[in-house]
Protein backbone atom coordinates (compact mmCIF):
# COMPACT_ATOMS: atom_id res chain seq x y z
CA UNK A 1 0.00 0.00 0.00
CA UNK A 2 1.09 3.04 -0.41
CA UNK A 3 -0.35 6.96 1.04
CA UNK A 4 0.38 9.83 -1.62
CA UNK A 5 -0.87 13.36 -0.58
CA UNK A 6 -1.73 15.65 -2.82
CA UNK A 7 -1.64 19.71 -1.91
CA UNK A 8 -1.33 23.27 -3.36
CA UNK A 9 -2.84 26.53 -2.73
CA UNK A 10 -6.26 27.47 -3.14
CA UNK A 11 -7.24 27.26 -6.96
CA UNK A 12 -4.25 25.42 -7.85
CA UNK A 13 -6.34 22.42 -9.32
CA UNK A 14 -5.69 19.62 -6.15
CA UNK A 15 -8.80 18.49 -7.04
CA UNK A 16 -8.77 17.78 -10.75
CA UNK A 17 -5.11 16.12 -9.90
CA UNK A 18 -6.94 13.80 -7.67
CA UNK A 19 -9.69 13.47 -10.43
CA UNK A 20 -6.58 11.58 -12.50
CA UNK A 21 -5.70 9.29 -9.40
CA UNK A 22 -9.02 8.13 -9.05
CA UNK A 23 -9.95 7.27 -12.72
CA UNK A 24 -6.56 4.98 -12.32
CA UNK A 25 -8.04 3.09 -9.58
CA UNK A 26 -6.66 4.64 -6.18
CA UNK A 27 -8.67 5.29 -3.20
CA UNK A 28 -9.17 9.07 -2.53
CA UNK A 29 -9.62 10.67 0.69
CA UNK A 30 -11.15 14.45 -0.04
CA UNK A 31 -10.15 16.54 2.97
CA UNK A 32 -12.22 19.14 2.43
CA UNK A 33 -15.39 16.88 2.18
CA UNK A 34 -14.17 15.33 5.37
CA UNK A 35 -13.96 18.47 6.82
CA UNK A 36 -17.69 19.88 5.68
CA UNK A 37 -19.17 16.59 7.74
CA UNK A 38 -17.34 17.05 10.56
CA UNK A 39 -18.67 20.63 11.42
CA UNK A 40 -22.42 19.23 9.85
CA UNK A 41 -25.54 19.71 11.78
CA UNK A 42 -25.47 18.39 15.04
CA UNK A 43 -21.91 17.58 15.35
CA UNK A 44 -19.37 17.80 18.17
CA UNK A 45 -17.72 20.34 15.63
CA UNK A 46 -20.79 22.03 14.76
CA UNK A 47 -22.04 22.96 18.13
CA UNK A 48 -18.59 23.95 19.24
CA UNK A 49 -18.12 25.97 15.90
CA UNK A 50 -21.58 27.93 16.68
CA UNK A 51 -20.99 27.95 20.20
CA UNK A 52 -17.23 30.26 19.26
CA UNK A 53 -18.45 32.16 16.26
CA UNK A 54 -22.07 32.76 17.29
CA UNK A 55 -24.90 31.82 16.08
CA UNK A 56 -24.92 34.31 12.93
CA UNK A 57 -22.62 31.98 10.94
CA UNK A 58 -25.85 29.98 10.58
CA UNK A 59 -27.82 29.54 7.27
CA UNK A 60 -32.27 29.37 7.37
CA UNK A 61 -31.89 25.73 7.74
CA UNK A 62 -29.65 26.11 10.80
CA UNK A 63 -26.61 24.91 8.73
CA UNK A 64 -23.50 26.62 8.75
CA UNK A 65 -23.21 29.01 6.40
CA UNK A 66 -19.52 28.75 5.22
CA UNK A 67 -19.31 31.27 3.12
CA UNK A 68 -19.68 33.66 5.94
CA UNK A 69 -17.90 31.32 8.35
CA UNK A 70 -14.85 31.51 5.99
CA UNK A 71 -15.45 35.69 5.46
CA UNK A 72 -15.09 35.42 9.64
CA UNK A 73 -11.88 33.57 9.60
CA UNK A 74 -9.98 35.00 6.48
CA UNK A 75 -10.08 38.07 8.15
CA UNK A 76 -8.76 36.98 11.21
CA UNK A 77 -5.38 34.40 11.65
CA UNK A 78 -6.20 34.21 15.27
CA UNK A 79 -9.83 33.15 14.19
CA UNK A 80 -8.84 30.39 11.68
CA UNK A 81 -6.44 28.93 13.89
CA UNK A 82 -9.37 28.25 16.36
CA UNK A 83 -11.56 26.84 13.16
CA UNK A 84 -8.27 24.87 12.25
CA UNK A 85 -8.00 23.27 15.93
CA UNK A 86 -11.93 22.22 16.20
CA UNK A 87 -11.48 20.65 12.21
CA UNK A 88 -8.18 19.26 12.03
CA UNK A 89 -8.16 16.79 15.15
CA UNK A 90 -11.30 15.25 13.41
CA UNK A 91 -10.09 14.87 10.35
CA UNK A 92 -6.56 13.41 10.69
CA UNK A 93 -9.04 10.94 13.09
CA UNK A 94 -11.07 10.05 10.04
CA UNK A 95 -8.03 10.04 7.37
CA UNK A 96 -6.01 7.35 9.21
CA UNK A 97 -8.95 5.54 9.73
CA UNK A 98 -9.77 5.15 6.38
CA UNK A 99 -6.07 4.64 5.20
CA UNK A 100 -6.18 1.81 7.79
CA UNK A 101 -8.99 0.07 6.33
CA UNK A 102 -7.04 0.17 2.56
CA UNK A 103 -4.87 -2.68 1.93
CA UNK A 104 -3.08 -4.79 -0.11
CA UNK A 105 -1.97 -2.65 -3.39
CA UNK A 106 -3.94 0.08 -2.64
CA UNK A 107 -3.03 3.49 -3.88
CA UNK A 108 -4.73 6.07 -1.03
CA UNK A 109 -4.65 9.74 -2.21
CA UNK A 110 -5.05 12.38 0.34
CA UNK A 111 -6.30 15.41 -1.67
CA UNK A 112 -5.62 18.10 1.31
CA UNK A 113 -4.85 22.14 0.86
CA UNK A 114 -3.42 22.23 4.73
CA UNK A 115 -2.33 18.71 4.31
CA UNK A 116 1.60 19.87 5.41
CA UNK A 117 -0.01 22.19 8.52
CA UNK A 118 -2.32 19.63 9.66
CA UNK A 119 0.61 17.59 9.73
CA UNK A 120 -0.07 14.64 7.84
CA UNK A 121 3.33 14.65 6.04
CA UNK A 122 5.30 12.19 7.90
CA UNK A 123 2.09 9.45 7.01
CA UNK A 124 2.97 9.77 3.56
CA UNK A 125 5.11 8.20 1.00
CA UNK A 126 5.07 10.57 -1.67
CA UNK A 127 3.76 14.33 -1.43
CA UNK A 128 3.16 15.88 -4.67
CA UNK A 129 2.27 19.55 -5.49
CA UNK A 130 0.13 21.21 -7.66
CA UNK A 131 1.40 24.74 -8.68
CA UNK A 132 -0.21 27.50 -11.01
CA UNK A 133 0.13 31.07 -11.25
CA UNK A 134 -1.25 33.56 -9.25
CA UNK A 135 -3.58 35.15 -11.79
CA UNK A 136 -4.96 31.53 -13.06
CA UNK A 137 -5.64 30.47 -9.15
CA UNK A 138 -7.79 33.64 -8.62
CA UNK A 139 -9.15 33.51 -12.11
CA UNK A 140 -9.89 29.72 -11.45
CA UNK A 141 -11.60 30.75 -8.22
CA UNK A 142 -13.04 33.72 -9.25
CA UNK A 143 -14.72 31.27 -11.60
CA UNK A 144 -15.79 28.21 -9.85
CA UNK A 145 -16.66 29.78 -6.28
CA UNK A 146 -18.46 33.14 -7.26
CA UNK A 147 -15.64 34.92 -5.19
CA UNK A 148 -14.55 38.23 -5.46
CA UNK A 149 -10.81 39.10 -5.87
CA UNK A 150 -10.11 40.36 -2.57
CA UNK A 151 -11.73 37.21 -0.71
CA UNK A 152 -9.66 35.45 -2.97
CA UNK A 153 -6.05 36.71 -2.17
CA UNK A 154 -7.01 36.65 1.47
CA UNK A 155 -7.42 32.91 1.44
CA UNK A 156 -4.03 32.64 -0.66
CA UNK A 157 -2.44 35.02 1.71
CA UNK A 158 -3.39 32.97 4.56
CA UNK A 159 -1.97 29.47 3.25
CA UNK A 160 1.75 28.36 3.63
CA UNK A 161 4.00 30.14 0.74
CA UNK A 162 3.61 28.24 -2.35
CA UNK A 163 7.71 27.76 -2.58
CA UNK A 164 7.98 26.45 0.87
CA UNK A 165 5.28 23.69 -0.32
CA UNK A 166 7.46 22.93 -3.24
CA UNK A 167 10.20 22.52 -1.11
CA UNK A 168 8.95 19.69 0.56
CA UNK A 169 7.30 18.12 -2.76
CA UNK A 170 8.58 14.46 -3.88
CA UNK A 171 6.82 15.85 -7.50
CA UNK A 172 5.18 18.96 -8.74
CA UNK A 173 2.56 19.43 -10.72
CA UNK A 174 2.31 22.21 -13.47
CA UNK A 175 -1.06 23.22 -13.75
CA UNK A 176 -0.79 26.23 -15.80
CA UNK A 177 -1.45 24.25 -19.03
CA UNK A 178 -4.32 22.38 -20.66
CA UNK A 179 -6.11 19.35 -18.93
CA UNK A 180 -4.45 17.10 -21.01
CA UNK A 181 -0.51 18.41 -20.38
CA UNK A 182 -1.65 17.98 -16.03
CA UNK A 183 -3.23 14.42 -17.40
CA UNK A 184 0.15 13.40 -18.91
CA UNK A 185 2.47 14.97 -15.69
CA UNK A 186 0.06 12.40 -13.49
CA UNK A 187 0.15 10.19 -15.97
CA UNK A 188 3.73 9.92 -15.34
CA UNK A 189 4.09 10.22 -12.18
CA UNK A 190 1.73 7.46 -11.51
CA UNK A 191 4.83 5.13 -13.91
CA UNK A 192 7.16 6.29 -11.58
CA UNK A 193 5.25 5.26 -8.57
CA UNK A 194 5.18 2.09 -9.58
CA UNK A 195 8.98 1.44 -9.54
CA UNK A 196 10.11 3.43 -6.49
Amino acid sequence: MKVIGITGNFGTGKSFVASIFRESGAQVIDADKVAHEVIGKGSPGYRKAVRIFGKGILGRKGNIDRKELAGIVFSDRKKLKILNSIIHPAVITYIRKRIKKAHGNALVVIDAPLLIEAGLAGILDSLIVVKCSREKQINRCMGKFKMKKEEVVKRIQNQMPMSRKIRLADFVIDNNGTKSQTKKQVLKILKEMVWR
